[in-house]
């Protein structure tokens, strides 16, 4: 992380709290979640039941959570947009208290995003693995993008509700822009918009043919009306005085193709599924090289697909075909260059 101060020399306070906060970056940077793929087994329990009627002002609830043979407290909360509205199990926030110090794999955490299955079904478990898999492609070409890990969860409901089949799911848990800016260096920005001149093209580039790759058109680079800031499920740093994208979010996108995902009507497209370039407009050196780039990563790309945990052998199949059918398109770079330009965005 990059801490800025006015302080005085020789004043004393200034440089311990200076202290602390280096020693709080180092301590995210240290934290063992991330740090390999391997599934956790856990398991929350609390109040799941009210937890769920509190759809309309989300709030934090005490929790336990168990992993890896820690058991510890956690505040959970609903969170998301569009998911409370068609989930059946939303999203969750992990929260962990300041008194409460996280503790073994999730040692040096402070709050999470768990991604849930949304629905109490085994297809809303495969669009969560496959939202999964977005992420880990994303991973795969650029270290600039939130890193994942997967659990393996069972919910329990200490109130004495049950919830059929969903009491036992994949879930998977987001880095957080705390523990991004540690690793990388970068300092999250919070604007109304972004300056166009200030921001990274080569990394603006790569991140608009990734989300073509993926056929991920919910996002843009303005605020959305129930968004705090901008821009809609893109999160923006400065690293070395540049603006970065780094995007989040990918349910509805053609790779997972979720039955709950539809396009913006607005976007003239009938299908999720259907690939769209909403990238702005750019040099197309910026874009041919992001091509190549992900292009030399076709066969690693492949490879986390067929080893996603728990991914059904139908539905790994459709998303190999799908990664395959843009890689196939790309193998004649100037004509998908040229499309990319066609469509591409002068500004918003």
């Amino acid at each position: 992380m990059n801490f800025k101060f006015d302080m005085p020399r020789g004043h004393l306070f200034s440089g311990l709290l200076l202290a602390l906060l280096l020693l709080c970056a180092r301590s995210l940077d240290a934290s063992p979640l991330f740090d390999d793929q391997a599934t956790i087994e856990a398991s929350i329990t609390g109040p799941f039941g009210s937890l769920f009627e509190d759809i309309q002002r989300p709030a934090y609830q005490r929790f336990s959570l168990e992993a890896g043979g820690t058991r510890q407290p956690v505040d959970v909360r609903l969170r998301g947009h569009s998911r409370l509205r068609v989930c059946e199990f939303p999203p969750l926030r992990l929260k962990f208290r300041e008194d409460d110090e996280a503790q073994g794999i999730f040692a040096g955490q402070d709050k999470l995003k768990l991604v849930t299955h949304c629905r109490n079904h085994d297809r809303g478990e495969q669009d969560l693995l496959e939202e999964y898999t977005a992420y880990r492609i994303l991973n795969i070409v650029t270290d600039l993008s939130y890193r994942v890990r997967l659990l393996r969860i069972r919910y329990r409901d200490n109130e004495g509700r049950t919830y059929g089949d969903a009491a036992s799911r994949f879930g998977f848990v987001i880095e957080s822009k705390q523990e991004f800016a540690g690793r990388t260096g970068a300092q999250a920005v919070i604007r109304e918009g972004f300056p166009r001149y200030r921001h990274n093209q080569e990394n603006a580039a790569l991140v608009y043919v990734l989300q073509y790759l993926i056929a991920n058109t919910d996002w843009m680079m303005l605020k959305a009306d129930y968004d705090e800031e901008c821009c809609h499920n893109v999160d923006l740093f400065e690293l070395n005085s540049r603006i970065i994208l780094v995007p989040y979010d990918f349910d509805v996108t053609g790779l997972v193709n979720a039955r709950y995902a539809y396009p913006d009507p607005q976007l003239r497209i009938k299908r999720v599924t259907q690939r769209l370039y909403r990238g702005l407009c750019t040099d197309r050196e910026y874009l041919r090289n992001a091509l190549t780039a992900v292009l030399s990563k076709r066969n690693e790309i492949i490879a986390v697909v067929r080893d996603v945990p728990g991914l059904e052998p139908r539905n790994r199949d459709r998303a190999i075909d799908y990664l395959d059918s843009f890689f196939d398109d790309a193998a004649n770079q100037g004509r998908l260059l040229k499309s990319f330009e066609k469509g591409c965005l002068e500004g918003y």
